[in-house]
C-alpha cells in the first residue's frame, strides 16, 4: 500500500504535490508551517528572522481585512494551519460573532510569550509530584498506625 506521507519528498513544482505534502504531513511537521516572521526589534534581540507561533504571543496583522490590527493569539490550529487572534471577529447572519481564522503568512509577531527551553522542560518532570504523594501516603499510614496504638493503650 502506498504511504500518504513521504519523508523522502524533496520538492516539486507541481501544486498538487505541494498541497498533498502539506495536507498529509504529521503534526510535528505541520508545526513548522505555522512559523511567522518577527518584528525588527525581536529580530535584533533573538537573532532569528521567524519563529513558530504559540498561544499568548502578540501579533500584528500585515495583510487583509484586519491589516494593522494587533491582538493576542487565542488558538493555533495545526491541522488547518490557521490562527485565531483576539478581537478579530465577524458578525454572522444570526447576529452572533465568530472568530476569524487567519493564515500565519499574513501575521507578524510583536511580543513573544514565555517559552521554556528543552533543557528546562526535561528538568520539570511529574516524577517529583509522584514522590510527594508517596510521602503523604506513608505519613497517613503512620498516622493510622499511631491511632491504632493509642486505642490499644486506652483499653
Amino acid at each position: 500500500m502506498k504511504k500518504k506521507f513521504s519523508t523522502a519528498w524533496k520538492a516539486s513544482k507541481q501544486p498538487r504535490k505541494q498541497r498533498k505534502y502539506k495536507a498529509n504531513a504529521p503534526l510535528h511537521i505541520k508545526k513548522k508551517f505555522v512559523s511567522v516572521n518577527l518584528s525588527k526589534e525581536l529580530r535584533k534581540n533573538t537573532g532569528k528572522r521567524n519563529m513558530q507561533l504559540k498561544k499568548d504571543d502578540k501579533v500584528k496583522v500585515m495583510r487583509g481585512k484586519y491589516k494593522g490590527k494587533q491582538g493576542k493569539v487565542l488558538e493555533v490550529n495545526l491541522k488547518l494551519s490557521k490562527i485565531t487572534v483576539e478581537g478579530m471577529q465577524v458578525k454572522k447572519q444570526d447576529g452572533s460573532k465568530a472568530n476569524v481564522r487567519l493564515q500565519p503568512s499574513n501575521l507578524q509577531i510583536i511580543e513573544i510569550a514565555e517559552r521554556k527551553k528543552k533543557s528546562e522542560a526535561k528538568k520539570e518532570t511529574p516524577k517529583k509530584e509522584v514522590k510527594e504523594t508517596k510521602i503523604v501516603s506513608e505519613t497517613k499510614s503512620q498516622d493510622s498506625q499511631s491511632k491504632v496504638k493509642t486505642k490499644e493503650n486506652k483499653k
